[in-house]
């Protein structure tokens, strides 16, 4: 059971009458609309965090950082903006885990850092992704892997796109656009029925 985040920090400047009815819209707003996300959220979490037995921890740190935000102004968007905070959060926990303090490395052998070559578990990793991003690719729709492919993979411009199509830009953009929510739909999983088709 997830609990309402730990507010005991917010300054007392924010306890006014004004803040309380902010509390109670961020309290409803939380449990309504970012509640019900748990079930994705933990999925993303699981597979773009490898320390399964944090996992459980990052949720909170994210239930926290919404709901902070939320008190000061709900967001219009409250999926877009979880999974954003979600990704925010493990790219500074990333962040965190590779810097090294000078003082801690008096040999900079043991950095291994002249290593260039990626290591076998990452090769597989990679190849891993490779497979499963090829497999997603081929369930797309004809025109939605081609603009993907084309603009995404060949990193071609939406006009570039449009011209190899030949179709509008719009159309281009539409196709990419699509494309490429059904493809983060294949790959993590989104809940069945929420993708919008054209």
């Amino acid at each position: 059971m997830v609990e309402r985040p730990d507010i005991a920090h917010i300054s007392d400047a924010m306890r006014s009458s004004d803040t309380a009815s902010a509390v109670l819209k961020a309290d409803h707003w939380f449990a309504h609309e970012v509640l019900p996300l748990e079930a994705s959220l933990m999925q993303f979490l699981q597979h773009n965090w490898r320390n399964q037995s944090e996992i459980a921890d990052l949720r909170q740190e994210i239930y926290i950082r919404v709901y902070e935000a939320a008190i000061k102004q709900i967001p219009d968007k409250a999926r877009q903006f979880v999974f954003t905070t979600a990704r925010h959060l493990l790219v500074d926990r990333v962040r965190k885990v590779r810097v090294i303090p000078i003082e801690a490395a008096t040999d900079f052998e043991l950095l291994d850092i002249a290593s260039a070559e990626p290591g076998p578990d990452h090769v597989v990793l990679a190849r891993d992704e490779l497979r499963r991003m090829c497999d997603a690719l081929e369930q797309l729709q004809p025109r939605w892997r081609e603009a993907v492919m084309l603009g995404r993979i060949e990193g071609l411009s939406r006009r570039e796109v449009a011209q190899r199509m030949g179709v509008t830009e719009f159309t281009a953009a539409t196709y990419l656009k699509f494309g490429i929510a059904a493809l983060t739909e294949i790959l993590y999983g989104a809940a069945p029925g929420t993708r919008s088709t054209p």
